[in-house]
């Protein structure tokens, strides 16, 4: 593939999973604001997402071996079109259902979606390392710019969801993403450009599980590194702003759905930012693998320390806890942009071109794996201690991150750099 084309394939890629990601960060927000203002519990919460999550672990467990079989353009369509039909199924969602049935429908609806994200993920990631030019530091640089502008954009769709609820109401919000997230398929679909790999028939499902223990020991990481995010992120935090910010009637409520939006959607910008600005942030720091794996490590001491502050904070209940735990959660996105940076490139830089979809269909599973995790113990510890405790089990699973990053640190001297 000329370089030409490989732009003009990144940049179809880029547009494809931009349109998802706004898609999916307004539907966890409309789901989230819509069935708490219902009476829905901070666990039975985190139940409508615990599917989504299972669903990820499995897709991307095996979405790796799909794309070898079939192809990274047909796994990229195949995950926009389910998104679409998951939102139209939602959107017929009856008010008038029991609370069971409203809540396994929903289960099962936000598992679609859970499919849906891993497919565009995984094929969008693995395309940059099959696009991405081989020299001068490109690969960190593009997905970093990736990764770092798909959270800008699901930040923006955490905005969007908030202002939605609050103008156009719950099922015209929904339909109105699925015209337009369609409307986008069909456009990219068009526009494609030839080049991604092809299926290949011959490849076996027993190639799916990695052998490189490098691989084995990042994909711990990020188990736990994700958890860790989740534990406060999903159910947490913002039942702890909405607790904070409405006092119960209608127009304080839609108030706080636009504050806790502004917020949810700021946070994921902000990280989104820093992250696509990774490779000059941490320039001094990536000149070799073994660099880029002990800063990895010490950026994950930073986050361990961060929650463990805001969890002492909570615990005690100091004067002006809102405004701590808000500096504090800034202040732990950039950390985390950072880390998860430096997760990204170095999945990529590690997995051999041969297998890329199926090292990075793993290491993807295991953030699955964290996300769901730190899903049910969000709604849990906040049902059990209340936002103190979402904290510091986010600060556990941070110090877990910790010690599988020391694996992989102690490994790194005796590891070839592979682009």
């Amino acid at each position: 593939m000329s370089e030409i084309q490989g732009l003009r394939a990144y940049i179809a890629v880029t547009a494809a999973y931009w349109a998802f990601m706004l898609t999916d960060g307004a539907l966890r927000m409309l789901v989230l604001l819509h069935f708490h203002t219902l009476g829905f519990s901070p666990l039975q919460l985190a139940y409508l997402f615990l599917l989504y999550e299972v669903m990820g672990v499995a897709t991307n467990l095996s979405a790796g071996w799909l794309a070898s079989r079939f192809g990274l353009t047909s796994t990229l369509y195949a995950g926009l079109g389910i998104q679409v039909v998951a939102l139209l199924a939602l959107a017929a969602l009856d008010p008038a259902w029991a609370l069971t049935a409203s809540i396994i429908y929903v289960m099962a609806v936000q598992g679609a979606s859970g499919i849906a994200k891993d497919l565009a993920k995984m094929s969008s990631k693995s395309a940059v390392k099959l696009l991405a030019p081989s020299a001068g530091g490109a690969l960190f640089r593009w997905v970093a710019l990736l990764t770092g502008s798909k959270n800008a954009i699901k930040g923006l769709g955490f905005f969007v969801g908030g202002a939605l609820l609050a103008t156009a109401g719950f099922t015209a919000s929904i339909v109105a993403m699925a015209i337009i997230l369609c409307a986008i398929l069909v456009a990219v679909a068009c526009f494609m450009p030839s080049g991604l790999p092809g299926g290949k028939k011959d490849v076996k499902v027993s190639a799916i599980l990695p052998k490189d223990p490098n691989i084995l020991d990042l994909s711990l990481a990020r188990v736990f590194l994700f958890g860790a995010r989740d534990t406060w992120f999903v159910v947490g935090i913002p039942v702890f702003f909405y607790g904070v910010l409405s006092d119960g009637t209608p127009e304080s409520a839609r108030q706080a759905f636009f504050l806790i939006g502004i917020f949810m959607s700021g946070w994921i910008i902000l990280y989104g930012a820093v992250q696509a600005s990774a490779p000059k942030l941490l320039a001094r720091q990536t000149g070799s693998l073994e660099q880029t794996i002990r800063s990895n490590r010490r950026w994950v001491a930073v986050l361990t320390a961060i929650l463990a502050f805001l969890s002492l904070a909570a615990i005690l209940d100091v004067p002006g806890l809102a405004a701590i735990i808000v500096a504090g959660l800034l202040a732990f996105g950039v950390a985390l942009a950072l880390n998860s940076a430096l997760h990204s490139y170095l999945i990529l830089a590690l997995a051999k071109s041969e297998r890329v979809t199926m090292d990075v269909g793993f290491y993807y599973m295991s953030n699955a794996v964290g996300r769901l995790v730190g899903t049910f113990l969000s709604g849990l510890c906040h049902q059990l201690w209340g936002v103190a405790g979402c904290l510091g089990m986010a600060a556990i699973m941070s110090a877990l991150s910790f010690l599988a990053a020391g694996r992989l640190a102690r490994r790194s001297s005796f590891v070839e750099l592979r682009n």
